[in-house]
């Protein structure tokens, strides 16, 4: 009896402390985002900035900036890319959205002048309703285009004024990649951290490498399955012919992150225009059957995926999902994700 008490304050003591971090760590992530980011692009360089010390004979220092800097350089490359293939494809889209609103103009004048023909005709009473509705129509959109010109101003002012944060995040980001990268690939480091831990507890040394190995194969899961929506959704796109598939391939991959309504936010509006607008009925259901492929594919692949890499059971990983996202949404599914993944690693060692 005492053992099962004893084991239950452990438990307990486990959740407080797991949820203090995780609270800490992610109220503080504002501050510490940059050295966050460039613990992360260290560990990814770690291995090749060893190879040029191994291969070349480079000293650290050097093999460091070397690495860092190619990195950098392909993700600077790689940004712009994308960046330019978006003003491309928003570019278009705007010539074409504004060919259609012309045409759309001149229809509507058309009707309007029909409507007119036979709006003279109507009793009082109906024409005194009409133009209270049309009253109250015309203040609510009024209203709406207020908000929606405050929101576009607010964006504007927000992103105008995040550039000095931003400039300052990639720097810290940059020099602290290169020092941490330094650091980590030294082998002399390596050696008195790993005697450290050795020294005073093989479970600690075991619990660092297996949260660092778990970080990891979280974003490397995570990674793969956006990949995967992307390519499905843009595959689909192209077979379908559906205008700049790029653009809302990758907008569809992004908003993945959101559980539910991510992709839906892309694919529900396009199945309404071709549907509605178009009238090119083939298309709409084609689109549909499209994201409930890709829905079922993503629900398919991602439990696994992340049961395998993060060496958990599938249905913990779907427990956690759930659980998490009918608590507090996705921050919820992160929460209850990592709870699950650190009490394994805790229990193998014999600590709860």
């Amino acid at each position: 009896m005492e053992k099962t008490f004893e084991k239950l304050d452990k438990i307990f003591l486990f959740f407080v402390i797991y949820t203090v971090v995780f609270l800490v760590f992610f109220k503080t992530l504002s501050y510490t985002l940059p050295f966050v980011l460039a613990f992360l692009f260290a560990f990814f360089l770690r291995r090749p900035t060893r190879f040029l010390m191994r291969k070349f004979k480079f000293s650290g220092s050097l093999s460091s900036l070397i690495t860092s800097v190619i990195f950098y350089t392909i993700l600077f490359l790689a940004l712009t890319l994308l960046v330019a293939s978006i003003i491309s494809e928003i570019s278009a889209l705007t010539v074409k959205l504004t060919k259609y609103i012309s045409i759309q103009n001149i229809s509507f004048e058309k009707t309007f002048e029909e409507l007119q023909k036979h709006y003279s005709n109507l009793h009082p009473s109906i024409t005194d309703a009409i133009e209270s509705n049309l009253s109250n129509i015309t203040t609510k959109l009024g209203d709406l285009v207020k908000q929606l010109l405050n929101w576009v101003i607010s964006f504007i002012s927000s992103l105008v004024t995040s550039i000095p944060y931003l400039a300052m995040l990639f720097i810290f980001t940059l020099t602290s990649t290169y020092f941490f990268t330094k650091d980590i690939s030294s082998s002399h480091n390596s050696q008195i951290v790993t005697n450290h831990f050795n020294k005073n507890s093989t479970r600690i040394l075991y619990i660092f490498n297996e949260t660092k190995k778990m970080i990891f194969n979280y974003l490397k899961s995570y990674l793969i399955v956006i990949g995967i929506t992307f390519l499905v959704t843009l595959i689909g796109f192209l077979i379908f012919g559906v205008d700049y598939a790029f653009i809302l391939s990758l907008l569809c991959a992004i908003l993945d992150l959101l559980p539910i309504v991510g992709m839906a936010m892309v694919y529900v509006p396009l199945i309404f225009v071709y549907a509605f607008v178009q009238g090119n009925i083939f298309k709409a259901v084609a689109l549909g059957v499209l994201y409930l492929i890709v829905l079922i594919v993503r629900q398919i692949i991602e439990p696994k995926i992340v049961s395998s890499t993060l060496d958990i059971h599938p249905v913990a990983v779907l427990a956690s999902f759930f659980i998490g996202l009918k608590i507090a949404g996705f921050t919820g599914m992160i929460y209850c994700l990592f709870l699950v993944v650190f009490y394994n690693i805790f229990k193998k060692v014999e600590v709860i």
